[in-house]
């Protein structure tokens, strides 16, 4: 009969199979990094959804004002100090990403959340509101109807089902874009690609790969950045993105860390990290107090009374766990094989490895979140 493996040994199995993992293969640029200013921009909105069967704010003053503000487009004019009670309508934030480049009269997916007391967005529609850029210009206008993927009901005895999240849900290709956003491509006189994280080996070879394709046009400006030599009209920048976007890098060895989740007791170690010399033991202490009360009776007629008399069993246990000695290793199997042979569960893991960085033999950076 054959036994399930447990699951600190499939961790070990799956991190020695790194190890033995082919050679690294070129990484395209494009992977590595981004060309500055081609990024998306965040919008944001504020918005009234109507439709919806009683699961409404009720009485928030914002959408209580929003309605008013909403029904004021079409000359209609509430009376002062008249509160409509919109159990049908619920205030919302709306938020979307307008990507590089877009034009005037695409379309984007947006993300409505209710902001108030309504438990539910189900059915509900998005009245036309503008969405707002971090200057505060409108870029683009948004309506429509509602795709919930939550279900939320209420019984009358008090009791709630609730399926994922009613009070959110998303409109596909809801908003227009009425602005585009200028980023300066077609005119700068270069082109700065930033990778995603600082290493200047990374960098180097960025940028003798580019002027290997292209000679003399780009150069390090920091251990993160590149700036690219751009001439010409928009289709000739494009076609140099693009055939730089496409260029084989043989990335380098990331840094040696070793990331502790101390909430979780998850260990990630990279293939970087090497153990030197270091004799270590776990043991574990456990003490025992069994608390044995008795109950002594008086004398028959000598008038005394019943009492309860203390009784302690106070024990010490200590696991035996013979000194083992970590060899310097050259690998990340043979460290998960040194971490085997010791049968450490995770949590005393953690301890060993912050153990191992204080006394010099672990060339990692110990990296706690």
């Amino acid at each position: 009969m054959t036994q399930r493996p447990t699951l600190f040994t499939l961790i070990a199995l799956l991190l020695a199979s790194f190890a033995f993992a082919a050679p690294a293969q070129a990484e395209r640029i494009k992977d590595m990094g981004q060309f500055q200013g081609l990024r998306a921009n965040q919008l944001t909105g504020y918005g009234i959804v109507v439709g919806l069967a009683g699961t409404g704010d009720d009485s928030l003053d914002y959408s209580t004002l929003g309605m008013k503000g909403a029904v004021s487009r079409f000359g209609l004019t509430l009376p002062p100090g008249v509160n409509p009670a919109l159990k049908n309508a619920a205030a919302v934030m709306i938020t979307a990403e307008l990507p590089p480049f877009a034009k005037p009269g695409q379309r984007l997916d947006v993300t409505v959340s209710a902001i108030g007391k309504s438990k539910s967005l189900r059915g509900g529609t998005l009245v036309l509101a503008p969405l707002y850029g971090a200057d505060g210009q409108i870029y683009a206008m948004v309506q429509g109807n509602l795709v919930i993927g939550g279900l939320g009901v209420d019984a009358a005895d008090g009791s709630k089902l609730t399926v994922n999240v009613p009070s959110s849900g998303r409109i596909a290709g809801g908003a227009t874009v009425e602005r585009a956003v200028d980023t300066g491509f077609a005119s700068a006189s270069q082109l700065t690609f930033n990778l995603h994280q600082f290493d200047a080996t990374n960098a180097k070879r960025v940028t003798d790969a580019i002027n290997a394709a292209i000679p003399g046009s780009a150069t390090m400006l920091d251990g993160a950045s590149i700036a690219i030599r751009a001439m010409g009209t928009g289709d000739e920048r494009i076609r140099l993105i693009s055939q730089i976007e496409n260029l084989g890098v043989q990335r380098a060895e990331p840094p040696a860390k070793v990331i502790v989740n101390a909430r979780t007791g998850t260990v990630v170690i990279n293939g970087a990290v090497r153990v030197g010399t270091a004799a270590v033991t776990q043991g574990k202490l456990t003490v025992s107090i069994k608390e044995s009360p008795t109950v002594v009776q008086p004398a028959p007629f000598s008038r005394g009374q019943t009492a309860i008399e203390p009784s302690s069993d106070i024990s010490v246990e200590q696991d035996y766990r013979p000194v083992m000695l970590v060899k310097p290793t050259a690998s990340l199997s043979e460290l998960v094989d040194a971490i085997n042979r010791m049968g450490v569960p995770p949590g005393d893991l953690v301890a060993i490895l912050e153990a191992l960085s204080q006394a010099g033999a672990l060339t990692a950076e110990l990296v706690i979140i």
